[in-house]
């Protein structure tokens, strides 16, 4: 059994930057302090959505221990620390530690294609007998790592550790969330997938205990309502939230075709796939909130990406205005004019 009850919601924050690329510190204060006014359960830096594979070791142990800082006791808090390379998630791993934090998302190791069981012995095991008093949160993401770790062998490693703490589902794969909960019937699992986290919670073969959020940078309290009324057996009020939310979880990733002229002269048409957390910079970006650009290899979206974020927003906007109202409270913004000024909107896509 998880010695930790991991439910609720946890914010994947982003890593601000300023125009220069740098981190962007009094930017990350002011978004964590938003989390933490929103009432989020805790927050996360330097996962997928803070850019972690851009971060030097430098920046990365930085922005963990600031993130600790202005955390304080206001929210809780675990670090990313998975890697690729065990080597280098043992080191993040005891900086997270020696920062004070106990709690670790370690991502299935990508590029380099270990096993199911080469990642429970070589990796997640390494980790846990390394450091006697860490938790780890195991996170299954297949479409970006391009390796999994199975069920049965996550089964194996929590009943001899009872610091695995929870699995972060984001494989979309509810059979197999199923066959979790059949496995590790006290296991907290998290939705890692925002849009499948009211099905995840609501689902009495899944269970799952809240989410790891992206669309929490945007609207935490409103994500933070959702899984409470889950929480509390309140299915259908949870299901009204989810649909409030729809629109937002929907720009997590971001679909567009866009036009591209051959050398030759003639035209063709492209769909460009805009992933975290390029989309939700983009739109935290038009809205005023400090997130700067991404680094490379991402870069801006496309006009049409760009126009998918807005019209989005919009229509949020229009429909449920206490999704986003406060980000003009917390903020000082104006979202009313920001979504309508072409001004705002113009620099964040790619010209021409």
């Amino acid at each position: 059994m998880p010695v930790f009850d991991f439910r609720g919601t946890w914010t994947a924050l982003v890593t601000p930057y300023k125009e220069d690329s740098a981190v962007d510190f009094e930017g990350l204060k002011k978004n964590i302090g938003f989390q933490i006014d929103q009432g989020v359960t805790g927050v996360l830096p330097v996962g997928t959505t803070g850019e972690s594979p851009t971060l030097t070791t430098d920046e990365h142990n930085l922005v963990v221990q600031k993130a600790r800082e202005y955390a304080g006791k206001g929210c809780d808090i675990f670090a990313g620390t998975g890697s690729n390379s065990t080597k280098e998630a043992i080191n993040h791993t005891k900086h997270a530690l020696d920062t004070g934090i106990d709690k670790v998302l370690l991502v299935d190791c990508y590029y380099n294609g270990p096993s199911s069981l080469e990642l429970r012995r070589e990796y997640y095991q390494a980790v846990l007998d390394r450091f006697p008093d860490v938790k780890i949160v195991i996170y299954v993401i297949p479409g970006r790592t391009g390796t999994v770790i199975d069920p049965v062998d996550i089964a194996v490693l929590s009943g001899k550790y009872d610091r695995v703490i929870a699995i972060k589902e984001a494989t979309g794969d509810l059979e197999r969330m199923k066959r979790e909960r059949a496995l590790m019937p006290d296991m907290n699992i998290i939705s890692g997938d925002d849009d499948k986290t009211c099905r995840m919670m609501t689902d009495p073969m899944i269970r799952a205990g809240g989410v790891i959020s992206v669309t929490s940078n945007l609207a935490p309290g409103a994500v933070v309502k959702m899984v409470g009324a889950a929480l509390r057996g309140d299915a259908d009020e949870a299901k009204k939230l989810a649909e409030e939310l729809k629109p937002l979880f929907s720009i997590v990733t971001v679909k567009a075709e866009s036009v591209r002229i051959l050398p030759d002269g003639d035209k063709t048409t492209v769909q460009d796939r805009f992933r975290n957390p390029l989309p939700v910079k983009t739109a935290m970006r038009a809205l005023g909130m400090p997130a700067g650009p991404a680094r490379p290899p991402l870069g801006k979206m496309t006009r049409e990406g760009v126009d998918v974020i807005r019209s989005t927003l919009k229509s949020v906007w229009e429909k449920s205005p206490h999704v986003l109202e406060p980000i003009n409270t917390f903020y000082g913004t104006d979202i009313e004019k920001r979504l309508n000024d072409d001004k705002v909107w113009e620099p964040l896509a790619y010209e021409g």
